[in-house]
């Protein structure tokens, strides 16, 4: 690894200790020589003053305008793909941002049609528009490889991403990877409720991460949704698979990331539990981890190419 990219992967170390287990599901290396690389020095949290990307909005005939922010650099880029209604200026995504501006490296977000800054309404969203959403931003605006990283919904999201541009996807970082669940957990719900909610046209499914305590699903999205479940036969995707999950995670289960690697057929593939985190994954040690894992990943790739 080069000594200036080490040098900015040892700026995020964390004081506390790790509190994480991989569970190697293929070939694990990498990751564990990083840490012991880094020296345990005081951390470089995010930065008060980040470099500016402008607001940007890529316009696509008879479909939404989709708001975007474009980081410009070096091969492989890193596509952040966000959760359920979840917006481009999470922590997660400004952090993976400012990372990948620390490396030199490309780095998009945006927000889905119907949500943030983006044209559309969002209760006419579905996962396939979003997932026309995710293919435009990799077909128009990505230059060269990419590594995908889908939090939640977007892990789910990133998996179909990989299976329509193998070309082009050379790698995923899941976050608490959302495959199936919202279709699984409606499922799972007594026939009366599901009956109630059909007739409702909207689901109030409960959520501690929602200001109003529910996240309002439109009956809609669910049976759309029905027809991108993966989990039921092998996944055709084959880059490098890493996949992070808090295992006090209540809204997916961390179940779901190892029927994920089971499930794809790469045989590159990482599931790493965090033993304290929840769903949403953004505590300081969780960011640091995801950070670490995108560079050993552009670590592998670049080892790959050359």
């Amino acid at each position: 690894m080069a000594v200036a990219r080490l040098a900015a992967v040892a700026a995020w170390v964390p004081y506390r200790s790790w509190g994480w287990a991989a569970a190697p599901v293929g070939p694990h290396r990498g990751l564990g020589a990083l840490l012991a690389l880094i020296p345990q020095r005081a951390p470089r949290w995010l930065p008060a003053c980040r470099q500016k990307t402008s607001l940007s909005f890529l316009n696509r005939p008879d479909l939404p305008n989709l708001a975007y922010k474009k980081l410009k650099g070096k091969s492989p880029g890193i596509v952040f793909i966000p959760g359920y209604l979840s917006y481009m200026n999470g922590t997660k995504a400004l952090a993976i941002e400012e990372f990948c501006k620390s490396l030199g490296h490309a780095c998009i977000r945006f927000d889905y049609s119907g949500v943030g800054s983006s044209d559309g309404n969002s209760e006419e969203s579905t996962l396939g528009k979003w997932r026309k959403d995710v293919l435009s931003i990799i077909d128009d605006l990505a230059d060269g490889p990419q590594i995908l990283v889908g939090s939640s919904l977007g892990g789910w999201l990133m998996l179909h991403a990989a299976i329509a541009r193998p070309e082009k996807v050379v790698a995923l970082i899941g976050v608490a990877t959302a495959a199936d669940t919202l279709v699984t957990k409606f499922n799972q719900l007594p026939v009366e409720l599901k009956k109630e909610v059909e007739m409702k046209g909207v689901w109030s499914m409960p959520s501690k991460y929602s200001e109003e305590g529910v996240y309002n699903v439109q009956y809609s999205f669910i049976k759309e949704a029905e027809h991108h479940c993966l989990l039921h036969s092998p996944i055709p995707v084959n880059c490098p698979i890493r996949l992070l999950h808090g295992m006090k995670d209540d809204i997916v289960p961390w179940h779901t990331s190892m029927q994920v690697a089971d499930r794809v057929l790469s045989t590159d593939v990482d599931v790493i539990l965090r033993k304290h985190s929840d769903h949403q994954m953004k505590e300081k040690a969780d960011i640091q981890l995801l950070v670490y894992t995108i560079d050993d990943l552009i670590d592998k790739l670049s080892t790959i190419v050359n």
